[in-house]
């Protein structure tokens, strides 16, 4: 299935260039029987276990595969696993060393996360471990072999993706009402963002929920802490668009709060400016579109990338919209960007909470348009939590540490209060 724009005519730049998602998986059996069988452990010997076998059957790289069901033969007596395990069986027996990766270290980062243990027997992967870990490592290597039957490989990235979107829908970060239309019955499809440079795919629950929340609301909002992917999915999801001629230029702004707006006393023009607070968004841009293009597309106003304080008394039409870092614009500012939403336009806020850098006594405008447009039906708030961080595991681990800290202060500053008074 492909994801659609509600409304907006299709109009191509670039052959495949909308958001595609792969159509939902077939399952492959899972056959548990009586322990009469040994089935060969990997026993730590990393390298050996996805090693081609002579028992296995035969089979050819590059031979036509035709559908991605994965077929299931049936077990023989003689090859039965033990009672307690999960065997799949895969008919590609060079795709199923593919799967397992130099030295198996794919089956180690599976064994690690599940805390489960992986065995190989010619074309078979027998899974031991608690029963729902062994369930969540077949769901896993359904999903990779999959990936690699449609042509793709697989890397580190790919495996946490596959993961991490194994949480429940009660983690994606929407309220009740959004899950259920945002999700329907299409859990199982797989979202893919086409940019010209990269294909880019959620890896959590949480960035697929504000995938499709970008593509089914003129305006959303994607609220949580750094390395949740907000921005960086915004613009794939921004670019992709342009590409499938859905709007006809980007716009990225940003609040210039660290030099308070007033960026006279800064040398230079104000592109020079401005330019070192845009830069983590030039940087997304880069990783989606050719330098050169990205250069000829800002020569030509195509992409428009400013601080917030330039675009009072705009009307911006056809476009795909994105305020950075917006729990640093004030209230006023807030209504002001709000406000600029034309015709076919997609509008799109991201923001942390916990970063706000405005000066004591001044609200952020971000807190405030949570508060008065959370029950707004075409508006879209997506949260995201230290869960979904997808930059270094020490990442999610430091933002816990701070938001706990932050929590025990809050407390004590509530119990001081209610002591004075």
């Amino acid at each position: 299935m492909s994801l659609r724009v509600p409304g907006w005519p299709l109009r191509d730049r670039t052959e495949g260039a909308a958001v595609h998602g792969l159509r939902p998986f077939s399952l492959i059996s899972a056959e548990e029987t009586d322990p009469t069988g040994a089935v060969a452990r990997s026993g730590g010997r990393r390298g050996t276990a996805c090693a081609a076998d002579p028992a296995a059957p035969p089979c050819r790289r590059g031979a036509p595969r035709g559908d991605t069901t994965l077929p299931v033969t049936a077990l023989t007596a003689s090859a039965a696993p033990a009672a307690g395990e999960t065997v799949l069986e895969f008919p590609d027996n060079f795709l199923l060393i593919d799967l397992c990766g130099e030295h198996d270290r794919h089956i180690a980062q599976l064994e690690d996360r599940l805390s489960v243990q992986v065995a190989r027997r010619g074309n078979r992967l027998a899974i031991h471990g608690e029963p729902d870990s062994q369930t969540r490592a077949a769901e896993v290597l359904r999903a990779l072999y999959q990936r690699l039957e449609s042509g793709r490989g697989i890397e580190p990235a790919d495996i946490d993706r596959e993961l991490r979107m194994g949480r429940s829908l009660g983690d994606a970060g929407l309220q009740d009402g959004d899950q259920a239309e945002l999700f329907g019955d299409r859990m199982g499809d797989r979202v893919e963002i086409k940019t010209r440079r990269k294909v880019v795919e959620p890896r959590t629950q949480t960035q697929r929920a504000y995938v499709r929340a970008l593509y089914d609301h003129e305006l959303a909002f994607g609220i949580g802490p750094a390395g949740t992917g907000k921005t960086y999915l915004a613009v794939a999801v921004g670019v992709s668009l342009f590409l499938g001629g859905h709007v006809d230029r980007i716009v990225l702004s940003r609040p210039a709060v660290e030099a308070g707006e007033r960026l006279g006393f800064l040398p230079g023009d104000a592109k020079e400016k401005v330019d070192p607070y845009m830069q983590p968004l030039y940087d997304a841009l880069h990783d989606f579109l050719p330098a050169r293009q990205v250069q000829k597309m800002i020569e030509e106003k195509i992409i428009e990338i400013a601080p917030l304080a330039f675009m009072r008394g705009r009307t911006l039409s056809h476009a795909f919209v994105v305020l950075d870092e917006a729990q640093n614009a004030t209230s006023m500012q807030m209504k002001m960007f709000l406000t600029r939403l034309g015709e076919g336009s997609r509008m799109v806020v991201t923001g942390d909470r916990t970063q706000i850098d405005l000066p004591r006594g001044v609200s952020s405008g971000l807190l405030e348009a949570e508060r008065l447009l959370a029950d707004i039906p075409r508006i879209s708030f997506t949260r995201f939590t230290s869960a979904d961080v997808v930059r270094h595991p020490l990442v999610a681990a430091i933002i816990e540490a701070y938001d706990a800290d932050a929590a025990a202060s809050s407390r004590r500053e509530a119990g001081a209060a209610a002591a004075g008074g």
